[in-house]
């Protein structure tokens, strides 16, 4: 057992905290060692009734994948440690997914990234006014995975390319409306939800017990930007929705020169809110960004989360040998300079065909043998 972890069992609840508090929980190798041995533990222990998962600290549930650890594998000389972690980290998450007892994911503060693995694939998924959740991949030359195609695939319309190209930040009810989390619960009703849960009080299934605390939070503003965000993340491809975007803030919509884009958008903001999104995707990796779109839509016509992780994994494994995963850990955690040099610099430059031929090559062992992959 790791110091970074925090696990106890007491009243018929095994809690699990992840405890880097000064990394924002921020998850390692040894971390998804340590879950997946004391989750292999609990699965029969007749002493464990719901795992409550959660993070230390009010600042945030887990921050994400260790990226100076990830900068370290990447830059070693040696992939095989980065693909060690990406296997083990998804085993983990497919186990939450399909774990035989209730698992209450508390994702209170930041949950980014590796975060979401963990929090997005359990039975009960609950946020509070702290949340802030992502997949914030593209801002370092990367791709969302840990099943977070799977989940972005699932959400709403186009959200889930929005959510993903711009790497958008959600709150409690963008993360509500998009099927990242299932209740809302304010943060200072925690601890009473925790005692509950200890207490098993009538109603006594851990989905009842977590609905007595359940509120109703504001409006989503996400969900405002459904009907421009549906018009332009259709479009074929990257270059496309920013054309799109570009179009819409200027009013082609509204003009009548372009049918497709809505006339009265939702929110008064959202020509502006579009440009912004447009400039924003001129700034990210043109082959992050190439991958990530087809990495969602197909995730659209998996049949099964493993099936995902399975096409993450063949993406990931690829990047970490890539120059803009490296350059974008450098700029954004290393040196700090937020000034990412991509190769190649821009969308037109991508070579035609690349994501398909990422996604579709299986160049090393996979995640799950073929006879175990259920």
């Amino acid at each position: 057992m790791t110091e970074l972890i925090s696990a106890t069992v007491a009243d018929g609840v095994g809690h699990l905290t992840l405890d880097r508090p000064k990394a924002l929980n921020a998850l390692n190798f040894e971390m998804v060692v340590a879950l997946t041995e004391v989750l292999d533990a609990w699965r029969d222990d007749s002493e464990v009734g719901v795992i409550v998962l959660d993070g230390e600290g009010d600042r945030g549930f887990c921050a994400g994948g260790d990226l100076r650890e990830l900068h370290a594998f990447a830059t070693g000389g040696d992939a095989l440690p980065a693909h060690d972690f990406f296997r083990a980290e998804y085993r983990l998450d497919a186990m939450i997914a399909r774990y035989p007892k209730p698992i209450v994911a508390i994702m209170d503060g930041i949950t980014m990234g590796g975060g979401v693995g963990l929090s997005g694939h359990a039975a009960i998924r609950i946020v509070t006014e702290r949340s802030r959740i992502a997949m914030p991949e593209t801002r370092i030359g990367f791709t969302p995975d840990v099943g977070g195609t799977w989940l972005l695939a699932n959400a709403p319309g186009e959200l889930g390319v929005h959510l993903a190209l711009n790497a958008r930040t959600m709150d409690a009810s963008d993360a509500l409306h998009a099927g990242f989390a299932d209740a809302y619960v304010p943060s200072e009703r925690l601890p009473h939800l925790l005692q509950a849960l200890a207490e098993r009080a009538d109603p006594g299934s851990p989905a009842e017990i977590v609905m007595l605390f359940d509120e109703t939070p504001g409006p989503s503003a996400l969900a405002l930007t459904r009907d421009w965000v549906d018009a332009c993340y259709s479009a074929p491809t990257v270059r496309e929705i920013i054309g799109r975007l570009r179009a819409f803030a200027r009013g082609d919509g509204a003009t009548g020169r372009d049918a497709s884009l809505p006339r009265h958008p939702l929110d008064p903001g959202a020509p502006a809110y579009a440009a912004a999104a447009a400039d924003e995707l001129e700034t990210l990796s043109p082959t992050a960004l190439t991958v990530t779109l087809e990495s969602v839509r197909r995730a659209r016509t998996l049949p099964r989360l493993e099936d995902a992780f399975e096409q993450e994994f063949r993406a990931v494994t690829w990047f970490i040998e890539q120059h803009d995963l490296h350059e974008g850990i450098r700029a954004q955690v290393i040196d700090k300079d937020r000034n990412p040099r991509w190769n190649p610099p821009a969308l037109d430059d991508v070579p035609p065909g690349l994501a398909a031929r990422v996604l579709d090559e299986a160049r090393f062992a996979p995640v799950w043998p073929a006879a175990s992959a259920g």
